[in-house]
Parts: structure tokens; C-alpha cells; sequence
């Protein structure tokens, strides 16, 4: 009989090693791009993943503008949010908020609501997201590693 007893390896904060990735969200579906986010986000691509230990990688998204929906959700799908005063909620439709003003806002919130609710991880994770709407970014000194999420399935670019 042996006396070994296997045990579950827990990664430190020492060995977490962040790499910044580059993803172009020209053309892409906005669901299927929120998921593969907040995956990566979370650390759950990775072989040391930890779920009480912010593992995941640092997060550039461009041209979030140019995010595509499928069916009738530029239309249908609706964000509310309440001004404070009596009678002060509001609407607008995602079509309207992308061609707006601030187009990044329909994906951070897209990848908000896949990350685990309101706990200081999930804020410190969701920290690591940045997303613009153009093409330039702040970030080249971290030099971000290009990251093709449409090539791994064909169903995330609307054709």
C-alpha cells in the first residue's frame, strides 16, 4: 500500500505571469467576442488557473465600433439605466449606443456580465480590460501579441 496522497496544486502571486494580447473586433460577433474575453480575463486558458487568484491576461480591444449583432438585437436589445429623479428611466437601443459616442461600452458591459457578480476579483479582472473604439491604442509599449479570435470558428464573423 503506498502513502502518497495527491494533492491540488494552487498557483501564488508570484508565479502569475501576465502577457498583454491585441484583439481586433472588426467584423466580429459580439457574444461569441465577449465570451472568449472573459476567459481569458479570468485565466481559464491557462494550465495554472486559480478561480480565487487573478491569473488572467491583459486585454486590448480595437475597433469597437465596427462589432457586429445577430438577428434584430440592434433594435430589440435594450440598456436602461435611472437618473436618480421620479419617473427618470431611461432607454436606448444597442444600435444607437454603437453608433454613438461611445461604441466601447456595449462590449465592456457584455464582457461585465460574464464575469462572476460583484466581488473584488471580478473588479480587479475586469480592470484588465481595455477597449477602444479606433484603431490606436496606448498600449504599444507593453508590446500586445496579436490575438485572432475570427480565425478559430467561422461562426464569430457575421458573413
Amino acid at each position: 500500500m503506498s502513502s502518497y496522497t495527491a494533492g491540488t496544486y494552487t498557483i501564488t502571486p508570484k508565479e502569475i505571469n501576465k502577457s498583454w494580447l491585441l484583439i481586433d473586433a472588426k467584423g466580429m460577433v459580439l457574444g461569441r467576442l465577449a465570451s472568449e474575453i472573459a476567459k481569458i480575463l479570468r485565466g481559464k486558458h491557462k494550465a495554472s488557473y486559480t478561480p480565487n487568484m487573478d491569473c488572467g491576461d491583459n486585454i486590448i480591444v480595437i475597433n469597437a465600433g465596427q462589432v457586429h449583432l445577430t438577428g434584430k438585437k440592434e433594435e430589440k436589445e435594450l440598456f436602461f439605466w435611472h437618473t436618480g429623479h421620479p419617473g427618470g428611466i431611461k432607454e436606448r437601443s444597442i444600435g444607437k449606443i454603437l453608433s454613438g459616442r461611445f461604441p466601447e461600452r456595449v462590449i465592456k458591459k457584455a464582457v461585465q456580465r460574464m464575469l462572476p457578480k460583484e466581488s473584488p476579483l471580478a473588479r480587479k479582472q475586469f480592470a484588465n480590460l481595455y477597449v477602444y473604439s479606433g484603431e490606436n491604442h496606448p498600449h504599444a509599449g507593453q508590446t500586445p501579441i496579436q490575438l485572432d479570435l475570427a480565425a478559430r470558428n467561422r461562426k464569430n464573423i457575421k458573413s
